[in-house]
């Protein structure tokens, strides 16, 4: 993956919204597999699976890559269920700012003995009855 120079990413942030995609899962019990962030935007948050949709990817592809980097989860089945945009707060580069995520949320299935083997993104993870409540997902 081709990194972007801070200096630039820091003008990309200022001026233009940044897609992602953020994935519900969900084991057979009905909780949700969430994870605690390392870094901003919403560090030391309990938070969904989820980031940036690189150029020339699908979103499909983002969903499948994101949840085998942030967890070692492999899926195959997803369904889009709406989406969740963050328009103000602190972006990745720890300052406030008038950030602006746009993330198309999806749905997963997952099996709860699949081990979760987590990337640098996150700190630990945990399965939950409820997702965070300031993950308001609008629906289609």
């Amino acid at each position: 993956m081709k990194m972007i120079p801070i200096g630039k990413y820091k003008d990309i942030l200022d001026i233009l919204p940044i897609l992602c995609v953020d994935i519900i899962a969900r084991n057979p019990k009905g909780e949700y597999l969430l994870i605690k962030r390392a870094n901003e935007p919403k560090k030391g948050r309990w938070w969904v699976i989820g980031g940036r949709v690189l150029k020339g990817e699908t979103l499909a592809q983002a969903v499948i890559r994101k949840a085998k980097q942030e967890t070692g989860i492999k899926i195959k089945k997803m369904r889009p269920v709406g989406y969740f945009e963050l328009v103000k707060g602190v972006n990745p580069l720890g300052r406030e700012s008038k950030y602006h995520t746009i993330s198309v949320v999806f749905a997963i299935d997952i099996n709860d003995k699949q081990p979760i083997i987590l990337d640098n993104q996150s700190t630990e993870y945990k399965y939950a009855k409820k997702l965070p409540s300031d993950f308001p997902v609008i629906s289609f």
